[in-house]
This record gives C-alpha cells, structure tokens and sequence, in this order.
C-alpha cells in the first residue's frame, strides 16, 4: 500500500477513486512536501494522461513510479520529452549514455594523460594497451590541419552500447589542455575524452627526446554508432580547435 506522499503523482494525473482522493487531500493539508510537488505539477494533468494512453513497451508504469516516488521539475520536463519524441528512441539515448559512462570507466587505464597540466618536471604515463587497442582497430580515419600542423588519427570500433574510440595525437606541443569532441549527424556534441599536453608535446618529428617523438594515444567512448557520427575534433579548453577527422 503506497504512502500518503507516493501518491502525489497518480493525484495529479486524476486515478485515484473517491476514497483515496479524499485521504491524500486530508494528508495534503498538512504536508508541505506534497503541497510543493502538486504545485511542480499544476498544469501537467493534460500531458500526464496523454503519456499514461500511449501505447508501447511498458515503460510507462516505471515512469509512473519514478513521478510517484520523485516529482520534480526536471522529471517533468523530462516526462514532456517522452512525450514529444519516440519513447523506444528516447530510451535506447538513455541506455547508451549510461553504457558509455561505464565504458569510460572501464577504459581509463587506456588513456595516456600527461597529468602534471603542462610542466617539464611532470610525470608521463604511458599506456600501451591504448596503442595495442588502436592497432587492432580496422576502421581509421586520418587528417592534419595545414594552419596549426597537427595530426590525429581515430580508431574505431562499434559496441551494442555506442562507439569504443582511439585517438592518436601527433605535432603538438603544450601546455596545452585538449578535448576529443565527438560531432553526431543530428549536431550534438560529446566529449569523448581529455588530457593535458606537456611543454615537450606528443609526436614531435625530429624531437630529440624519447618522450617528445612518441604520439598520444588516449581512449574514449560515446553513446552515438559509428554511422550516426559525422565527425571529431580535438579542441583546447579554450575553444581552438587544432584539427578536425571526418567519419
């Protein structure tokens, strides 16, 4: 049997009977919490039903209890998403971002970050399972930029969850603080990943120090499948972009 403030919810949305209605409205007088989230949902009742007489897979009653259990005005703009776009679509999106924020967990030791923000005296960690990663990786695509010579090469690898992403970094020198930024079809933008440059750079050709010749080789991950992508760019937290790869 649900609480009196679990039912804030099916109130609004008018599903309650007579007795039930009664008994919340008895609660409702004397409780500040439910007053405030009836007040959040005032004006929702249209499209709460319209959501509850959509057809589907069931995620409908989840829904419900989320709203029952935590009506807020993110949840509701969130519950006028699901109504104006394809819930199926709308709740793969979900399933992706989440499988990708694993991944990225799961991939951090695939990422080579120079993690002293730009000093000569930092540390550097190499991390070759991320070029063992990009070595296996059959689809590539390659560019440089002609104004600021730097080269990027991004492998490729479709997952059920999105795209698995390596991306080797050559010609460029910090300090430097850089994003791999993911560009969908649709024009959405995702960060896939980011790392600090250091003064002696990555993939530096005629450099006289071990460190300075090899390439970056740093992992990421997105929600998007390879054929939604349209393209990648490194950019530095200061908005320049150093080079662009086309999917």
């Amino acid at each position: 049997m649900p609480s009196e403030h679990e039912t804030v919810g099916a109130y609004a949305l008018g599903i309650l009977d007579d007795a039930e209605a009664t008994a919340f409205e008895a609660h409702l007088a004397g409780c500040e919490w439910c007053a405030q989230q009836l007040d959040e949902l005032a004006g929702m009742e249209p499209m709460l039903a319209a959501l509850a007489d959509l057809p589907g897979s069931g995620s409908t009653p989840a829904i419900g209890e989320s709203l029952s259990a935590r009506p807020s005005p993110r949840l509701a703009e969130k519950l006028v998403d699901e109504v104006a776009e394809r819930r199926a679509q709308k709740r793969r999106r979900s399933f992706y971002m989440v499988a990708a924020a694993a991944a990225l967990i799961i991939a951090g030791p695939l990422a080579a970050v120079a993690v002293n923000g730009g000093s000569d005296g930092g540390r550097q960690v190499t991390a070759t399972p991320a070029q063992a990663t990009f070595e296996t990786m059959a689809d590539k695509k390659s560019a440089t930029d002609p104004s600021t010579s730097v080269s990027a090469t991004v492998g490729m690898a479709r997952k059920d969850w999105g795209t698995q992403a390596v991306l080797e970094l050559k010609n460029v020198k910090g300090p430097l603080k850089c994003s791999l930024v993911l560009v969908a079809k649709n024009g959405q933008r995702v960060t896939m990943s980011s790392w600090s440059v250091p003064n002696w750079g990555y993939g530096i050709p005629g450099a006289k120090t071990e460190e300075s010749k090899k390439p970056l080789y740093i992992g990421g991950a997105a929600a998007f499948q390879p054929n939604e992508i349209d393209h990648f760019e490194i950019v530095t937290f200061e908005g320049k972009k150093l080079v662009q790869v086309d999917a």
